[in-house]
């Protein structure tokens, strides 16, 4: 890559940032800008974490930060990790490492001063970009500038090895191939293929967080459809069998304006089964109201009235639904009506129809449901409407009520 310094960005002058490297001993060579940040800055896309690479001691940053009047907060401590809280917002502060051992899940580490020795331990070449916080100097140990101008996701050294020294580095290596690549390094997809049962030895979570990401990443549908090829998908979620769907919904957001949703892709690579998805949501640890969710995307129902379905099942979940119907013109068509449109409340309540003469109870509630019924397929008009509709339905149940009565056999005595 041609750039031999970080370029002027707008998190480079976040308040207190400043002070915050030079109580870290920017000036003496002592922190450097690491990962994400700089490789994103490279590629003049937003910045969203902001991560410190030290060669001082965990202990030393906290004592500095706190005589600096600087909150401290030790997140990883055992791991080097130590958040500064700035009023801009947090920043990772890592001591330099290298690994003693790994299991392919977890890491124990040790600290070290050799900025080589902490780039290596990084999975991919382009996650191992440092930069000098005052002069924006690049250090560069493993050619990452020149796989970042090409947009190839490489590992740093053996990828069968780093693979071994962590597991979830497979779901890493396609994320960021989705996310900044054109075409995989051949050797590390080799590898991710070969090992790809070693997923199953991973957090569902950890699974789940990646997937999650990928999935709205630049390029899920080409990327997605390379991991079904080579079986990298197979160990965990194997119900995903073709990213057909996946990327009929993808050229339908475009069309559309809307914003790639995770939890609406991951509906449209599963069969259309909601007991399937209520079992793939529970594996991979969804929150309940993402399991709902993905159990509403792949269940059947209609969506010829957008506004009907989104205010019975949700907005967000008739949204899925819609980007996920099969005709292009009624998906358009509902997600226009839904566009600036609040969902409604309903503006009567049950006390309402017990001051019309109707007894507590279920009556009431048969009432409310027949009156919302009517309410919405009138497409929710205003209040004096739903008063109409209300003494309608009450004086229907009331005249029931005393036909009922009346035809019923008397109780008295002869």
């Amino acid at each position: 890559m041609a750039a031999l310094t970080l370029p002027e960005t707008d998190w480079r002058t976040r308040p207190g940032l400043d002070a915050l490297t030079k109580v870290l001993g920017a000036g003496e060579g002592l922190c450097r800008f690491v990962g994400g940040a700089v490789r994103d800055a490279l590629l003049d896309i937003p910045v969203a974490d902001l991560d410190l690479a030290t060669a001082l001691s965990p202990d030393d940053v906290l004592s500095r930060l706190r005589a600096a009047g600087i909150r401290a907060v030790p997140t990883g401590l055992e791991h080097g990790t130590i958040t500064a809280v700035l009023d801009s917002g947090p920043v990772e502060v890592t001591t330099l490492r290298r690994d003693v051992s790994t299991d392919g899940r977890h890491a124990t580490v040790a600290f070290t001063d050799d900025w080589r020795e902490d780039a290596a331990r990084r999975d991919f070449t382009i996650n191992a970009l440092y930069a000098d916080p005052n002069t924006g100097a690049l250090f560069d140990y493993f050619d990452g500038l020149a796989d970042l101008e090409a947009r190839r996701v490489r590992f740093i050294g053996d990828p069968l090895r780093r693979i071994a020294e962590d597991h979830l580095r497979i779901l890493r290596f396609f994320r960021f191939l989705a996310r900044f690549g054109h075409t995989p390094d051949p050797e590390g997809l080799d590898a991710c293929t070969a090992r790809a049962r070693d997923l199953m030895a991973l957090s569902r979570e950890r699974i789940r967080d990646e997937l999650l990401k990928l999935l709205v990443a630049r390029d899920a549908v080409g990327v997605t459809a390379l991991m079904l090829e080579r079986g990298i998908l197979e160990p965990v979620v194997p119900e995903i069998t073709t990213t057909a769907k996946l990327a009929e919904l993808a050229d339908r957001e475009a069309q559309l304006g809307a914003t790639p949703d995770p939890i609406r892709r991951l509906a449209a690579l599963l069969p259309r089964d909601p007991a399937a998805g209520d079992l793939i949501g529970a594996r991979l640890k969804l929150s309940n109201a993402q399991r709902k969710r993905l159990v509403l995307a792949l269940t059947d129902g209609g969506t010829d009235d957008a506004r009907a379905l989104a205010y019975r099942i949700d907005r967000e979940a008739a949204e899925d639904r819609l980007l996920l119907a099969a005709d292009d013109a009624e998906a358009a068509k509902g997600w226009a009506s839904l566009t600036g449109w609040e969902i409604p409340r309903l503006p009567l309540t049950g006390g309402a129809l017990v001051e019309r003469g109707l007894a507590k109870g279920p009556d009431v509630a048969r009432a409310l449901r027949a009156i919302e019924d009517q309410w919405i397929a009138e497409a929710f008009p205003d209040a004096g409407r739903v008063d109409a509709i209300a003494d309608a339905v009450v004086a229907q149940a009331l005249n029931a009520s005393i036909s009922a009565k009346a035809a019923s056999p008397g109780t008295g005595r002869e």
